[in-house]
């Protein structure tokens, strides 16, 4: 009989960028995939690939108990007429949803962390209160023995480890994977300025503002190196950039924000390094993955995630968080150096092959589904 797997996962876009290769390798094995999720302008393209999802509205940006309640009910009524044989919940919010509406229905549940975000940095009493519910929650939706943890990272797997959760239970595959045969190595963009791009949501903890402030010292050095930003602020997010401020970059001069771009192959083919200055919190960042994928060279911060793809000195450089001196030092030197960024481009390429493929993380997946059925 074929089994059925579920998905919980806030909205459709998010599944549609992190979980496709997961939902299509499990399609493969001769899993029957249910998504449940906030609907969106993805879910045809979702439903084409054989997919059958099931709307809920979860709201990313509450924490109100009411916000959170009504979900779980319409979650587990959903989960009652599946009959699924295994769950799987993905990020922070759905993980506590969907574990919650799946107490007392016997059904194994894996739970993907992809970075514990700005809830895990705390500093402020109100984000130390919300670790605290959200690691107390975590532990007590993991004692019984049908669970599994995905993490991305091994700063991440400590972390939950050191909730009281068991290790047996933890799970480390490095990232969600990227199509290494639709994000292929490109040539570099034609001589001329050099352009650095930073891919994802307009968050403060992104550290897009020591990014603007390291490409002023740059100006005022004399350099003509460019900035691209392709993404747009998430309002539903506490961390997210005000329009207005966002709207003020573009107006900077050597920056462009492209807002929303549908084939990320675009930026790529305009930039001639990655960036992303993350103050922490961040799983495996896809962006980074797909710049690699296509052979960029990469500029991180030196955090959890960030320096298993940005291997300092090999795939790109290093930089201490939200340290703007250094970071204009770093855009500075591979922007001077076309030999070193082919070089750390090429490595970065075969990295993602070797180790971040799609099709690997995938069946990765496929077998914490099957371990977890079989016990």
């Amino acid at each position: 009989m074929t089994q059925r797997l579920v998905f919980v996962v806030t909205e459709d876009w998010a599944f549609w960028r992190h979980r496709r290769p997961m939902a299509r390798a499990a399609l493969a094995a001769g899993f029957e995939v249910h998504l449940i999720t906030k609907p969106g302008e993805r879910v045809a393209a979702i439903e084409r690939d054989g997919v059958r999802v099931h709307g809920v509205d979860m709201k990313r940006g509450s924490l109100s108990p009411l916000d959170i309640l009504a979900p779980v009910r319409k979650i587990r009524s959903i989960l009652q007429a599946i009959k699924p044989d295994i769950i799987h919940n993905v990020a922070l919010k759905p993980v506590v949803m969907g574990t919650a509406a799946a107490v007392g229905m016997g059904v194994p549940v894996v739970n993907s962390i992809n970075g514990l975000g700005s809830s895990f940095m705390a500093s402020t009493a109100r984000e130390r209160a919300v670790r605290m519910a959200l690691s107390g929650a975590l532990r007590a939706l993991h004692l019984h023995g049908k669970t599994r943890i995905i993490v991305q990272n091994s700063d991440d797997q400590a972390m939950i480890k050191g909730l009281g959760i068991g290790a047996d239970k933890i799970v480390l595959i490095a990232g969600s994977g990227v199509d290494c045969d639709v994000l292929v190595p490109m040539a570099a963009p034609a001589p001329g300025v050099v352009r650095v791009a930073f891919v994802g949501r307009m968050l403060k903890d992104k550290g897009l503002r020591s990014l603007i402030r390291a490409l002023g010292l740059l100006r005022v050095r004399g350099s003509s190196v460019e900035l691209l930003l392709a993404g747009e602020p998430d309002l539903e997010n506490p961390s997210s950039i005000a329009l207005d401020e966002f709207a003020a970059w573009g107006r900077e001069p050597g920056v462009t924000c492209l807002g929303h771009v549908e084939d990320i192959a675009d930026v790529w083919r305009r930039a001639h390094i990655a960036v992303l200055t993350s103050r922490g919190g961040e799983g495996l960042p896809k962006c980074l993955l797909e710049a690699a994928s296509c052979g960029r060279p990469m500029i991180a911060s030196d955090i959890g995630g960030s320096r298993d793809i940005c291997v300092d000195g090999e795939t790109g450089l290093l930089v201490p968080v939200g340290d703007d001196e250094a970071l204009a030092a770093a855009i500075e030197r591979l922007a001077a150096d076309a030999g070193l960024r082919a070089r750390m481009g090429a490595a970065a390429r075969t990295l993602v092959e070797a180790r971040f493929s799609s099709q690997l993380i995938g069946a990765q997946t496929v077998a914490v589904y099957r371990s977890l059925l079989a016990a």
